[in-house]
């Protein structure tokens, strides 16, 4: 039997992210774990399934943000669901800065994530810093 996802679990996963660590983020994810991105062309962003998937998809979160961050998480468990709250932050490629807070909702099967779906508000860049 596996141990449950915690909020210890949800605050490591987004140290993950925060680290760009593509390994440490597909040990979190159950192997038929899905990610559904906050844009994309879908209804639901775009749809990654599977850890091979995954491992390409991930990076996306930081290609246009290279020095991507999730901070002032806040994180919920109940259960087999989740919710992550966070401000993502960085400078565009293009030297523009982001701050733009949102959440990720999450459904748990045998002590891994089987999905995670993020939302985001959307708001414009702010200026580069000077």
């Amino acid at each position: 039997m596996s141990a449950p996802v915690t909020i210890a679990t949800l605050e490591a996963f987004t140290d993950a992210w925060n680290r760009h660590d593509v390994d440490a983020l597909l040990s979190f994810m159950h192997p038929d774990g899905v990610f559904m991105t906050a844009g994309g062309p879908d209804a639901c962003g775009a749809r990654h399934q599977g850890h091979e998937a995954l491992r390409k998809a991930f990076p996306g979160a930081w290609a246009t943000v290279p020095d991507a961050q999730w901070i002032n998480g806040k994180h919920f468990v109940q259960g087999d669901f989740g919710v992550s709250e966070w401000t993502y932050v960085g400078t565009s490629t293009d030297g523009s800065r982001v701050e733009t807070d949102g959440v990720d909702i999450f459904a748990f099967k045998d002590g891994k994530i089987l999905s995670k779906s993020a939302f985001r508000k959307n708001r414009p860049n702010l200026p580069a810093a000077k």
